[in-house]
């Protein structure tokens, strides 16, 4: 019932820069949480950044200083910019959303690889 469209996935180097977004449509009341994930090759799932309606955001301590997540709650769409990029940022990027009921979605992923 929800969709969720992502964009800004690509190729970049090492100290580069790049900017994920991700729009969610479909029967939502209130987003709670949205944020992003990645799975790079042979690893789980980890939380990238998440961010709360109101505004709290919450990072993985390999990413801080480097990406900054922001919301915006008219357009249900999240953000993430992405800098100083390094070769181990590479994974797939998926974007997640949790909406009023408690119910997740998930996007289809969207690739991100640094080359050194």
């Amino acid at each position: 019932q929800v969709q969720l469209v992502e964009s800004g996935g690509g190729l970049v180097q090492a100290g580069g820069s790049l900017r994920l977004s991700c729009a969610a449509s479909g029967n939502i009341f209130r987003i709670n949480n949205m944020g992003w994930y990645r799975a790079a090759p042979g690893k789980q799932r980890e939380l990238v950044a998440g961010i709360s309606r109101t505004g709290f955001t919450n990072y993985a301590d390999s990413v801080k200083g480097r990406f900054a997540i922001s919301i915006d709650n008219a357009e249900n769409t999240v953000t993430l910019q992405m800098n100083s990029l390094k070769p181990e940022d590479t994974a797939a990027y998926y974007c997640n959303a949790e909406v009023g009921s408690r119910m997740g979605y998930w996007g289809q992923g969207t690739q991100v690889t640094v080359s050194s």
